[in-house]
């Protein structure tokens, strides 16, 4: 009988009269959401390359706007020698393949005043923030070295047919449009379907354009197949999205257990599950 009488006391609650007067914590253990201006100006900052965020795309702007104030401010007879060498012609194709294939994409043709540096920054942003930064180098690289190859190389062949001057092994050409053409390509196929054709479409009219007007046909060529390079990676872009979750930042998923499944870190006690900033 005393038993009972006793567990009955122990599980009746005890207020205390001063507990009343102190507020209670947040028990939810995470700080207050930002307010919507914060949160929409967050989100249009993110369109734009971060040291942290996208370590690949903010160290290759940073190379591109140094190569662009050295055109810009150097001694015109270094500039263009330095060009001339850094091109993949295919005199420097067939002597030192890597490297000119390397060098020429450290070059903007027109420098920072030209719309490929700003198309460069959002479009490999957004890719990169989705795919992470190997990826996006990966399909950078690949419409770069690929487009550069196919439209050289018949170049070379049709001079040593005779139906062009051997002047042609010599063409200055640099550049990063084929390798922005493929992250474009790859961007899209991470759109929405509508977005996905519309952007498709825009620029594939604009390269239509280029192909009529004929100012520079191989590179004019040389675009479209680069962007169907990017299309081409959708499969493997969207296989690699499944697999690791939703990549952002180029940072996979976290693989810890979850907290509350029996899961602990540093000196919690296993078998416990304790949310950092709440009470036990």
């Amino acid at each position: 009988m005393h038993q009972g009488t006793d567990r009955e006391v122990h599980e009746d609650p005890f207020e205390a009269p001063l507990l009343g007067a102190i507020p209670r914590q947040n028990r939810t253990g995470g700080p207050a959401a930002p307010p919507p201006a914060v949160r929409r100006a967050r989100r249009w900052l993110r369109l734009l390359p971060t040291p942290t965020g996208t370590p690949f795309t903010f160290g290759y702007l940073l190379v591109l706007v140094a190569t662009s104030l050295f055109m810009e401010y150097a001694d015109p007879g270094t500039v263009a020698a330095v060009l001339r060498e850094s091109s993949t012609d295919v005199a420097h194709l067939g002597e030192t393949p890597l490297l000119v294939l390397a060098a020429s994409a450290l070059w903007v043709v027109g420098g920072l005043t030209s719309p490929y540096v700003f198309a460069f920054a959002f479009v490999l942003t957004a890719l990169e923030r989705r795919i992470g930064g190997w990826r996006t180098a990966a399909v950078f690289v690949l419409g770069h070295v690929v487009a550069t190859l196919a439209t050289e190389i018949p170049v070379g062949l049709s001079v040593v047919a005779g139906h062009l001057p051997e002047s042609s092994l010599h063409r200055l050409d640099y550049g990063i449009s084929f390798g922005l053409m493929a992250s474009v390509g790859a961007l899209t196929g991470l759109f929405t379907p509508l977005l996905r054709v519309l952007v498709l479409g825009g620029v594939g009219l604009m390269l239509a354009r280029d192909l009529v007007d004929l100012n520079n046909p191989l590179a004019n060529w040389g675009h479209p197949l680069a962007l169907l390079l990017g299309v081409a990676c959708w499969p493997l872009l969207r296989r690699a999205g499944e697999a690791g979750g939703a990549v952002v930042r180029g940072v996979a998923p976290s693989r810890r257990a979850p907290r509350g499944a029996g899961g602990r870190s540093g000196s919690e006690t296993p078998g416990t599950a304790v949310s950092r900033g709440t009470l036990p």
